[in-house]
């Protein structure tokens, strides 16, 4: 089964002082989502951005938000991430005590769930819910900061995740986050994986375009 090569600009790595050019940037590219993430300085030691920065990347990007809270109790802030534009939603399983009444919540405000995964837990915790699910996001660093090195064990994790979807027939598509660069984007695709998010590789790159084009 082909990986569908999806790539998703993390916008975390844009500069911000510039930010609608990034996004345009994003949107003249062959780039397929904006990867959007949300720290609220508890779930993970950092704070990046909340609804205002989300709704000015709405109002000027022309592909779809993927958007990934790192944050505590999600499922507070559900309906307004639907207001503010978002595509996809994805929640963390550590962050989560009702995992599937959160799911049925995403999906009800009218956005694909998915479900991310901090390098520590098995991708075995998802079998219960898999079928529900539209995304499963492997972190392939620790959340919450930019610029950290991939974590190899994270090859043996797309491998179990691509397994359990195959066993359960889940539309699930599979996302890695953290250390992606052309070096390791071919061995990710071949593992299994449909969704790369780039962030600093991409966009410290000398042509955007190009760097984006590695990764597929």
């Amino acid at each position: 089964m082909m990986s569908k090569k999806i790539v998703a600009p993390s916008i975390l790595s844009a500069d911000f002082s510039a930010l609608k050019n990034d996004i345009e940037k994003v949107n003249a590219s062959d780039a397929d989502w904006f990867h959007i993430d949300v720290m609220d300085g508890v779930f993970v030691p950092n704070i990046s951005f909340g609804f205002p920065v989300l709704k000015a990347i709405k109002q000027y990007a022309t592909k779809p938000l993927d958007v990934h809270l790192m944050i505590e109790k999600p499922a507070r802030y559900i309906d307004a991430f639907a207001k503010a534009g978002t595509t996809l939603l994805t929640v963390h399983y550590e962050a989560c005590t009702h995992l599937h009444r959160t799911i049925q919540q995403i999906k009800a405000a009218g956005m694909q769930a998915g479900v991310a995964l901090n390098p520590h837990t098995p991708v075995s915790v998802l079998e219960a819910i898999i079928s529900d699910l539209d995304l499963v996001l492997i972190m392939s660093v620790n959340p919450g900061f930019g610029g950290q090195s991939f974590i190899e064990n994270s090859y043996k994790k797309i491998t179990d995740l691509k397994a359990l979807i195959q066993k359960t027939a889940s539309k699930a598509l599979i996302e890695v986050d953290g250390g992606v660069t052309n070096k390791n984007a071919a061995l990710l695709h071949q593992k299994g994986a449909d969704v790369l998010v780039s962030g600093s590789y991409l966009f410290k790159a000398p042509d955007f375009n190009e760097a984006v084009l590695r990764l597929k």
